[in-house]
């Protein structure tokens, strides 16, 4: 039996813990939370969580500060924290991120995306703990078997369309334009054509795409591609 990850989730809007925590406990999270600054120290240092969401604004001590703190503390240096705010100026997500938070994610948000980065946070800091398989509507990808479905049917890819999905699914209605997925995908220390993106692209549309089903990837004139928020409500 697997154990489930545990998230700490200090925020001080009563509403949105309890959604959260409702969202993150169907994912299969063991969940604990706080609406405090102070507690939530006590708590990352005795329970030792395997990701912590926290808020920007908190009573007794702000998120930064926390945010601070677990940094400068052993037990709790290399826990990955994915941040919540309300401040969505550059100067406000930089002074975070340098602070120590992994991700930054700015009110209101979709809980699509905010699972979704947890999971890709996960992944980035303990490849072992983030799920190897995703569902988004009716795409299902198993990343340990290396192997994609569809509506329960098998969707053959080679490992640069696996790779380009993995990176979309990942982030969800988010556009990526082709040099991001470049070095996303290939690595930004090797030289590919722009124009290459939108060949494996295609590759991915026509596997993906049997007959009578939606087109997952969508197309952002002069912006790039991303996975189709309507595809991912459904």
């Amino acid at each position: 039996m697997t154990l489930k990850p545990t998230v700490l989730v200090a925020e001080d809007e009563s509403a949105l813990v309890t959604l959260l925590r409702y969202n993150l406990e169907r994912e299969g999270y063991r969940v604990l939370d706080t609406q405090d600054g102070e507690e939530a120290l006590l708590i990352a240092s005795e329970e030792k969580p395997d990701v912590i969401i926290l808020d920007w604004m908190m009573p007794q001590l702000s998120g930064i500060e926390v945010c601070r703190r677990l940094r400068q503390r052993q037990e709790t240096r290399n826990v990955p924290i994915l941040m919540l705010t309300a401040r969505g100026e550059e100067t406000d997500r930089i002074r975070g991120l340098d602070t120590g938070a992994d991700d930054y994610i700015t009110k209101p948000f979709s809980m699509t995306e905010l699972l979704a980065r947890l999971r890709a946070v996960m992944r980035r800091i303990r490849p072992g703990l983030a799920e190897d398989t995703i569902k988004i509507g009716d795409l299902e990808m198993d990343r340990a078997a290396h192997r994609v479905r569809r509506g329960g049917k098998d969707i053959h890819l080679g490992p640069t369309e696996f790779k380009l999905l993995d990176h979309l699914i990942q982030h969800p209605g988010r556009v990526f334009s082709r040099e991001q997925l470049l070095d996303a995908v290939w690595g930004s220390d090797v030289y590919v054509e722009a124009r290459t993106v939108d060949v494996h692209v295609g590759r991915l549309r026509k596997a993906l795409n049997v007959e009578g089903v939606r087109d997952p990837i969508r197309t952002v004139r002069s912006a790039g591609y991303a996975l189709d928020d309507a595809f991912v409500a459904a």
